[in-house]
């Protein structure tokens, strides 16, 4: 399989990506670093995506802003027969969200919106019914609004697009409880972001995230990817098993939704996206703050969703977490920011528990014995 342990790497691009080293120099970390010379012991975790004719996997490991275990198992292609590396782009799913979520943070800093901010008072045609959501709701997963793919009938076949999220959040009449109150995972609030970052941004969404997030980063192959407007260059499709062994099933009629799961990214660049975070580089440490801290309802209590990261508690740690599943592809992605460790594990096919994966490898670099801990997702059904 191709493998990446610093300090050998395949290309300049990858070396400048995967030997970041981030300023934060204060910080205090109980990680430990795996020997190189027992990289290859982790290999039988991935055994089921190290096959030479299945979908495979790219897997990376961040320390202290370094890569300390980059690999990728089987094929981004199938029918190409290209291998998956850690230049491999996957559709991200649900991991997009933490990217729509710092656009809303972006034009917050620049005092363009504010999370309290009614949506019906920023996004013409917000349905009427839905004036009392905000957009601090939307980020939290608390705006009660209907999941937007409720309304997409089994027999569509013209993809759904953020634009026409409205129209289908026109088919109800009510939320599921008053917004604020509690929670509920919708990818409807995350494509309605989306719209937001459009109109209070004036430049179309994909645009700003070029212009905004991955250009400034250095992540020259990450896109939110419109069809006939945007390329993949090292596009991993998407498959699922069946008793014939994998077919594909790289899009469903949502696939083109951009704000709640449309991005494509690899674990290569996805390392720039992690180094910001931790050096505060697109938004401030007071901002980053606020969307790791999950809301306490009015009842008194605690929810597990910040703006676009699960956020918990694990052993006395931070922990971030996040899942991607749609057609094809199944993702997680676990980070403790004091201890400066970063997992993310990207798979191109349907199924599979990643996030186990990624648990143990971080658990690893923690020091401990895996242990079964339940992510906070695992309660939390559609998370895209």
């Amino acid at each position: 399989m191709p493998t990446l342990t610093a300090p050998s790497l395949a290309t300049p691009a990858l070396l400048a990506a995967f030997t970041l080293i981030l300023g934060c120099a204060g910080a205090t970390s109980s990680t430990r670093a795996l020997p190189a010379a027992d990289a290859h012991a982790v290999d039988p975790l991935f055994a089921a995506y190290d096959t030479p004719d299945g979908p495979g996997a790219s897997v990376v490991v961040i320390h202290e802003g370094r890569v300390v275990l980059g690999r990728a198992y089987g094929l981004a292609d199938l029918q190409a027969r290209t291998r998956a590396t850690p230049e491999t782009q996957y559709r991200l799913a649900s991991l997009s969200k933490q990217f729509t979520a710092t656009a809303i943070m972006l034009l917050a800093e620049e005092g363009k919106l504010r999370y309290d901010d009614r949506v019906v008072d920023v996004l013409p045609g917000f349905p009427a019914y839905l004036r009392e959501v905000r957009i601090r709701h939307l980020l939290h997963h608390t705006s009660g609004i209907w999941d937007y793919e409720a309304f997409v009938p089994d027999t569509q076949t013209v993809q759904v697009k953020d634009k026409d999220v409205l129209a289908l959040l026109s088919r109800a009449d009510r939320t599921h409880f008053p917004p604020g109150s509690a929670v509920r995972y919708s990818n409807s609030g995350y494509a309605v972001l989306a719209l937001i970052v459009e109109q209070v941004g004036a430049m179309p969404f994909a645009r700003f995230l070029h212009e905004r997030v991955f250009a400034p980063l250095g992540m020259r192959s990450t896109v939110a990817h419109e069809e006939g407007v945007s390329t993949v260059a090292r596009r991993a499709y998407g498959y699922v098993a069946d008793a014939k062994g994998f077919r594909p099933r790289d899009q469903s009629p949502t696939s083109a939704v951009l704000g709640d799961g449309g991005i494509y990214s690899s674990v290569a660049e996805l390392v720039a996206w992690d180094a910001a975070l931790d050096a505060h580089t697109l938004v401030s440490a007071d901002t980053q703050r606020l969307a790791w801290t999950p809301p306490t309802l009015p009842d008194g209590a605690s929810t597990r969703y910040g703006f676009g990261w699960f956020v918990d508690e694990d052993g006395g740690r931070m922990r971030l977490s996040h899942h991607g599943e749609t057609s094809g592809f199944t993702h997680a992605i676990v980070k403790y920011p004091e201890q400066r460790l970063t997992v993310i594990v990207l798979t191109n096919r349907a199924g599979g528990e990643p996030w186990r994966l990624a648990q143990r490898l971080a658990d690893h670099w923690l020091g401990r014995e895996t242990q079964r801990r339940e992510w906070p997702f695992e309660t939390t059904p559609n998370a895209r």
